[in-house]
């Protein structure tokens, strides 16, 4: 039998040897407690996903995955987890989800969906970017890339470890579908649509193990909700009617809204400690 990552268990996004000891994934500043003698932790730090955004004639585009970073740090009492930006239907650019920290090992949100209609949001990188389709430069260093290139942190519309968010389809008239998300690690939201015709939202972004939800479709305004992107622990949602989908556990991009719809909002971050 071929032998994959896919299909064996025993590999982990952990240093051999080490056990995923303690998960966080919801969002706030907890006390951690460490047994003694552990004097090093090996940390995988997820950003909060951004959240879709919504417009009154729709195409809504979805939000940023969180950043993902991981490494060596030294032992902490103290993690915090970032919350997933909430999606609302006030039209305008959605919000940004939170960063996410342990000791020396952190990682921004993802963006949330620009105010500008049709535009998806970036991902995370070590920081997080403001309402924008351009990524910040990840923990590793690694540089930033515009649109359609892919890099660690993806801009809107790009593939990456945490992608960045498909955008909407605001065209009105027609049968019309928005933008599917980018598949990645952690994954950005789809694109809502909004038209007179056959509207279909795009699918939210899949990861190596969990699914995007895909967009709602049915004729007329009260349809094209976009669906969520994958997160590092769950699956994004499905759109529903002209609301997106939200995004999965672990930073997952929420899904743009269909006309006039509610956006998808960000999945939380995560924390996972390995000692």
């Amino acid at each position: 039998m071929l032998t994959t990552i896919y299909n064996q268990s025993n590999f982990t996004d952990g240093p051999y040897g080490l056990k995923l000891q303690q998960t966080f994934s919801t969002p706030g500043t907890f006390s951690v407690t460490i047994p003694p003698g552990i004097k090093r932790i090996w940390a995988i730090v997820i950003g909060g996903g951004g959240s879709g955004s919504s417009f009154a004639s729709g195409g809504g585009g979805g939000g940023g995955a969180g950043g993902i970073s991981m490494g060596w740090t030294y032992s902490s009492n103290i993690v915090t987890v970032g919350s997933g930006g909430i999606g609302t239907s006030i039209s305008g650019a959605g919000a940004n989800g939170g960063s996410s920290i342990y000791g020396m090992v952190f990682a921004g949100g993802g963006s949330g969906s620009p105010a500008l209609q049709g535009s998806g949001g970036a991902a995370g990188g070590a920081t997080t970017p403001n309402q924008s389709a351009n990524a910040t430069i990840s923990y590793t260093g690694t540089a930033v890339y515009g649109t359609g290139t892919p890099g660690y942190a993806g801009s809107g519309g790009s593939p990456g470890v945490s992608s960045g968010a498909a955008g909407g389809n605001s065209t009105t008239t027609g049968n019309i579908t928005g933008y599917s998300g980018v598949n990645g690690l952690i994954c950005g939201g789809a694109g809502g649509a909004g038209t007179t015709g056959v509207c279909t939202g795009g699918n939210g972004g899949s990861g190596d193990f969990y699914s995007g939800g895909t967009g709602s479709t049915g004729t007329g305004l009260g349809f094209g909700g976009g669906g969520g992107g994958a997160g590092y622990l769950g699956a994004g949602s499905n759109g529903l009617a002209n609301n997106g989908g939200n995004g999965g556990s672990g930073g997952g991009g929420g899904g743009g809204a269909g006309a006039a719809g509610i956006a998808g909002s960000g999945g939380n971050g995560a924390v996972l400690l390995y000692y």
